[in-house]
């Protein structure tokens, strides 16, 4: 039965949401209030949360130690559209903690954030291509969203749109490879290396981790042609270790964004990168000889975000934060192994960190079309009953975001649930599935 409080949101939102979540009208969720890991929506449900505002509220709904000092900030002023004294001293704490950066500039959003890489990328390089690998998001704007989930695969580097009203893909404005075959992506920058201005990259795309070698051969060969690489950090910025992917990983690009989780459930976005590229935003240069390259943001760096962001940091860079989140994220990826061997689904579980997501496939995916559901009706479907059940995902996809507010007695009652959940889809699937 459809609550009242759904059919406002279905008449006011497309779909019911702001975007993406794709459930249905019976199923649809307004959200009241969160702690810890959990949510409590308007018609009294109680939910274990494992989206975590995608991914954005690392340390947990509502936790006082981001909560105080932002109630204490706000009273002074919310937006001034200019460097602030909290703005300043988290710009320095970036630069100090990130290997890529030695300027940042703020901005409200990682769409934003990966959007000025780009800018900054071709701007630098003189030369418009961009190379981004199939199945990876890298913000809202055209190039994130191109070969994203494309219906039918394209050879490659064709793109494909991942929707209508994108241009991105038209001309060769942006290449694709595919994710870990170094071998092709090396062919693919070699070939456009006089046209390519630069190579985004998700360090781990969605849940798929990079093949050893793979990031060095990108930063080799990038190096070499005199292309730009980006890190898109964020969704691995502060969430795998506390300098990110680049100290996860132990490689340093010339550009990288950040968001997400930096913000404390607040919004942000952090772009950075070598002082003689960012130097490119320079607003003396407009008018001058040689390129310049316009960046603003009407909320980046506000000092309540800011106030959040250096309170998030300071939980962050505690002693054991980073062994607790890739400890729970281990003990949930087993746990949803355990469950899958226990029904007899074949499906593989991916991840690292605090991350976890099901691919269900017979062999273990390595890029975008391995990880494809073999019976994306089945995955639906379970991924609904998951959500009937009361854990709170996003049901487009199995992308599991874990928090410090989670432990392992929120996750046995996930896995219960989940357990259940795969049962009751399994047992309700056709033979001939």
């Amino acid at each position: 039965m459809v609550d009242a409080i759904s059919k406002r949101a279905w008449a006011a939102f497309p779909a019911g949401s702001n975007g993406e979540f794709n459930l249905p009208e019976v199923l649809t969720k307004v959200v009241v209030r969160g702690e810890g890991p959990r949510l409590w929506t308007a018609d009294g449900a109680e939910m274990l949360d494992f989206s975590m505002g995608w991914g954005s509220v690392l340390v947990g709904h509502a936790d006082p130690r981001i909560c105080v000092p932002v109630a204490a900030r706000i009273g002074q002023g919310a937006n001034f559209a200019s460097v602030t004294d909290a703005s300043l001293e988290l710009a320095e704490r970036l630069i100090d903690l990130s290997p890529a950066c030695d300027q940042v500039r703020f901005c409200a959003s990682g769409t934003e954030a990966t959007m000025y890489c780009l800018r900054l990328a071709r701007a630098a390089t003189g030369r418009r291509a961009i190379l981004r690998f199939e199945g990876a998001y890298h913000g809202a704007h055209d190039v994130g969203v191109t070969s994203l989930f494309p219906d039918k695969p394209t050879p490659f580097p064709t793109a494909a749109p991942s929707c209508d009203g994108l241009t991105a893909h038209e001309e060769n404005g942006v290449l694709v490879a595919p994710f870990n075959d170094l071998d092709t992506t090396a062919a693919i920058i070699e070939h456009h290396r006089e046209t390519l201005a630069g190579v985004i990259v998700e360090p781990l795309q969605r849940c798929l981790p990079p093949a050893p070698g793979f990031l060095e051969g990108l930063r080799d060969i990038t190096s070499r042609c005199g292309i730009k690489l980006i890190f898109d950090e964020v969704v691995t910025g502060f969430r795998l270790a506390y300098a990110g992917a680049q100290e996860y990983y132990g490689v340093v690009p010339d550009l990288v964004a950040y968001g997400k989780a930096l913000g404390g459930g607040f919004p942000i976005g952090v772009f950075g990168g070598v002082e003689d590229v960012m130097n490119l935003a320079a607003e003396h240069r407009m008018g001058a000889d040689g390129p310049y390259v316009w960046t603003a943001s009407t909320l980046g760096g506000n000092p309540i975000s800011a106030t959040a962001a250096l309170a998030t940091l300071d939980v962050l860079e505690r002693d054991g934060v980073y062994q607790q989140l890739h400890s729970l994220g281990d003990y949930l990826r087993a746990g949803m192994r355990r469950a899958l061997d226990e029904i007899g689904v074949e499906a593989q579980v991916l991840g690292d960190g605090p991350l976890a997501q099901f691919a269900f496939t017979g062999t273990h995916p390595v890029d975008f079309r391995t990880s494809q559901h073999r019976d994306k009706q089945f995955a639906r479907r379970f991924m609904l009953r998951l959500f009937e059940r009361g854990i709170y995902l996003n049901p487009m996809g199995t992308k599991l975001y874990l928090s410090l507010a989670h432990d392992k007695g929120v996750c046995d009652q996930m896995l219960v649930e989940l357990t259940a959940a795969l049962a009751e889809t399994t047992e309700a699937r056709p033979v001939s599935a």
